[in-house]
């Protein structure tokens, strides 16, 4: 089940023993942002590096919540802007071919699965 952004950070703050003020607190982020983002009502998402300590500090993965933020990385970005003309085709055919979409993924995550198994 894929969670939002929101609840990936309430499960693991709680899960972790900390108050909403407290890892505000640790991340030097107003408590009231906090508890939009945990809820997904923030207008908009946190900053790079605030996900990152968001991730750091509840031992999450920094990449993956970054993407879950609806954000992409600055080094994925910079990706994205040297190959912009081919982006749009890529994305589209992913979207319109779900099994295309799924050999992608696989084949992008094989090399991290055989790491972690090897």
């Amino acid at each position: 089940m894929n969670q939002s952004f929101g609840q990936l950070i309430r499960e693991a703050r709680k899960e972790k023993g900390f108050s909403q003020r407290e890892l505000a607190k640790l991340i030097k982020l107003d408590f009231t942002y906090l508890s939009k983002l945990e809820n997904d009502r923030a207008d908009y998402p946190p900053k790079e590096d605030v996900i990152r300590s968001l991730a750091r500090h509840l031992d999450l993965n920094e990449e993956e919540l970054i993407f879950s933020a609806g954000r992409i990385p600055q080094r994925d970005e910079d990706f994205i802007k040297q190959h912009y003309k081919a982006m749009p085709a890529l994305f589209r055919r992913m979207q319109e071919n779900p099994d295309f979409a799924k050999r992608i993924f696989q084949e992008a995550t094989q090399p991290e699965n055989e790491e972690n198994q090897g």
